[in-house]
């Protein structure tokens, strides 16, 4: 399987996953999956300047994502997914591609959110996602770089259920 990792980080690819965790899992291509940024050319044109020199970047609806992984397309690569929410990895999932871990990052804080740490706030749709992966087996950590050690998401959210 040529996923290596998987991370929710509302900020998409900025320095921790650009150079921390990139270089870390030795990743060959960033996967952004978003229907929402695959329309925004602006946003496109970022995240291509964020990406890591000689790492490749695909920005793509979660549908065709789901295709192109299915379909071997990214066999021969080490796959880093990033997405903003976890409905995306959810639909992914049901799709049919396999991720065993997922890697909560960072979900800015807005007033509609409840805060799980200092760099992960949720709402109540995204409480109801983060259950569902659950349930699909998709075990979900913490971990915001690295050399952070990796602590189970769920206890952690249960806290602000």
């Amino acid at each position: 399987m040529a996923i290596i990792g998987t991370r929710i980080d509302g900020r998409l690819i900025h320095g921790q996953v650009a150079n921390l965790w990139t270089t870390k899992l030795n990743i060959t291509r960033i996967m952004v999956i978003d229907d929402e940024v695959v329309n925004n050319d602006i946003e496109k044109q970022g995240l291509k300047l964020a990406c890591p020199p000689g790492v490749k970047l695909s920005i793509l609806p979660i549908e065709k994502a789901a295709a192109n992984i299915l379909d071997g397309k990214y066999d021969s690569q080490r796959l880093l997914i990033v997405a903003r929410r976890p409905d995306r990895f959810r639909r992914l999932v049901e799709a049919g591609v396999e991720i065993s871990v997922l890697n909560v990052g960072n979900m800015s804080q807005t007033p509609e959110t409840r805060s799980v740490t200092r760099s992960i706030n949720v709402v109540d749709e995204d409480i109801k996602e983060f259950d569902l992966l659950r349930e699909k087996g998709v075990k979900l950590v913490a971990q915001m770089v690295p050399n952070d050690p990796e602590k189970d998401f769920m206890p952690l959210l249960d806290k602000v259920r």
